[in-house]
């Protein structure tokens, strides 16, 4: 799915305030010709359904900046609103050109049934974000876990995952994403059978 964005660049002395009695957000593009950054408005409401749909550090955009003809890719990388209230203040944006690798956030999708669960294990999920490295055209919407065929035991690392092609990841490959444990009546059931079985072979010998 393509989300188009379209700015206006802000009017010089232009106040946050005056902004959004018009019914205007401030926001600002970065890495735009390099280091510079260019200060832009956009309609509030615009901005608003734009948050329904798009996730900071994670969905590319089509960004539109109609008096100044520039149109590239570029990612939300920071929104700032009131705490409670969830008025917002500011966007900032960050261009992407083609080609070009950057970092971003995506979430883990864990799908399937898994045969431990069923038998009475329990999914203790340690991150539900990946923390990755890509260029544009292989961002992935999420990346996808399918447990199915995990057991009570298991115990999946980062280094685990399975990447789309072009994706690297950033987080730790030691850490731990899920473990699928025993109940605690289970593996209490279990550590006693352990020890009858330990004292029967000490009889026993």
């Amino acid at each position: 799915m393509t989300i188009t964005v379209e700015c206006k660049t802000r009017p010089e002395g232009s106040k946050p305030k005056a902004l959004r009695r018009e019914g205007l957000i401030p926001a600002a593009l970065y890495g735009h010709k390099g280091a510079e950054s260019v200060s832009l408005t956009m309609p509030a409401k615009e901005a608003q359904m734009l948050l329904r749909k798009a996730a900071v550090n994670n969905t590319l955009v089509d960004l539109n900046i109609s008096d100044i003809s520039w149109s590239g890719k570029a990612l939300i990388r920071e929104v700032q609103a009131h705490p409670w209230k969830r008025t917002l203040y500011h966007l900032s944006f960050f261009c992407v050109p083609e080609g070009q690798t950057t970092n971003l956030v995506v979430p883990l999708e864990i799908t399937g049934e898994s045969v431990g669960i069923k038998e009475g294990g329990i999914l203790e999920q340690n991150i539900t974000e990946l923390n990755i490295s890509c260029t544009p055209k292989n961002i992935p919407q999420s990346i996808e876990i399918n447990i199915s065929s995990f057991g009570i035991g298991t115990n999946l690392s980062v280094g685990d995952l399975v990447l789309p092609e072009g994706v690297t990841v950033l987080d730790d490959s030691e850490q731990t994403v899920f473990s699928i444990v025993a109940p605690a009546k289970m593996a209490t059931e279990t550590s006693a059978e352990e020890e009858e079985t330990i004292v029967q072979t000490e009889a026993d010998a």
